[in-house]
Formats: C-alpha cells, structure tokens, sequence
C-alpha cells in the first residue's frame, strides 16, 4: 500500500498520507468490521468531495469491489506457498503459476462475505490436490488479523483506481481536490492547537 499505491498517487502529485487522513474514519470502520464494503457510500461521498468525477465514481468504485480484490489477491496466493513451504512440497515453476492464476479468478466470488477468503483456498487447495487442506488449520488462528489487513488492502486499491481513471478520463477536479485536504489539515492543526502557536496554524 505504502510502496505501489504511492507510486500511483505520486504520479498525480497526490501525497498519500494526506490522502489516508482524509478518509481516516472509512479506515477505521474497514478497521473494525473487516469488510470494505461498509464504508462504500461514504467513500462515494468522500471522492466526489475530493475531486473525482460523480459518473466515474459511480461505476468504477462498486465494480471494483468485486473485481478489483488486491488484499484477497496477495493473501490467497501467498498463504498458499506458505503452506506448501510448511509442508515441504516443492512446487515447480509452472504449479506455482497454475495456483496463484486459479487463486487470482477465484478471489473475485470473495467480495460481500467477512472471512469468505478462507473458504475460498479450502475450497480450490482441495480442487487443486498439490498442498495439503488440513495445512489452512495453521492460518484460522490469524485469519482475522488477515482479514482486517485484506479488507484495508482491498478498500485503498478501490480508492486508489478511482482516482487513477478519473485522471486518465481528465475529469478530475484538483481545485477540489486542494480544497478537500487542506480541510482535513486545517482541522487536524485546530484539534492540536494546544501544541502549536497560533501563527502556525493555516
């Protein structure tokens, strides 16, 4: 998210930092429901807000969140070399390739259900019969920590591919935009003006 989504955010001089406190509260109800989808009509409202064309917004944002799935993406693939390295199964080149190309199209049937992810590598590990099944009993432990990590991945890379189209539509309103994050500054500096003097805060 740091790396790759910034790069992206970069390139429309956008600073992603600035950019996350902007939509912090949408963060943390992602947070705390371990679903993206809760805070869809709220990030709608926020990237409108923000610059980003309405009819764009309104198609590419619900579309993403049942194709667009990068946390379940990364998650389904890694966790399935993970369990073939627990289990000592040497995977060739082109069974790792088959795996990840399985797990990447099956991630899309994950969008709507909190915790659907871990049926899902049951379900095409025991389609597949190179990694053991019962090795998924190792990760029920920590899938709900993975599953607040897939849902945030899941909700910036939305985010972040609506700002990308709108740009590449040249319907992207950065006066908006401007006017949008300095807010949230200004906001943050009023809040904390018990640690700054007054002339600093703008």
């Amino acid at each position: 998210m740091i790396v790759v989504l910034n790069l992206i955010l970069r390139f429309y001089k956008i600073n992603i930092f600035r950019f996350l406190n902007y939509i912090k509260e949408e963060l943390l109800i992602v947070l705390g429901t371990s679903s993206s989808e809760a805070a869809l009509p709220s990030l709608m409202q926020k990237l409108e807000g923000m610059g980003c064309s309405k009819p764009v917004v309104g198609l590419v944002l619900p579309a993403g969140y049942p194709f667009n799935l990068d946390g379940t993406t990364i998650y389904l693939s890694t966790a399935a070399l993970f369990l073939s390295q627990v289990f000592n199964v040497d995977l060739s080149a082109a069974q790792i390739f088959t795996v990840i190309r399985i797990l990447i199209i099956t991630s899309k049937s994950a969008a709507g259900v909190t915790g659907s992810c871990f049926i899902i590598l049951a379900s095409k590990l025991s389609a597949v019969k190179v990694i053991s099944v019962e090795g998924i009993a190792l990760l029920l432990g920590v899938d709900r920590i993975m599953s607040e990590a897939r849902a945030l991945t899941n909700f910036m890379g939305n985010a972040v591919v609506t700002i990308f189209v709108t740009n590449n539509e040249k319907d992207f309103d950065r006066q908006k935009m401007y006017v949008a994050l300095a807010k949230e500054i200004y906001e943050y500096n009023i809040n904390q003006a018990d640690k700054y003097p007054q002339n600093e805060i703008k």
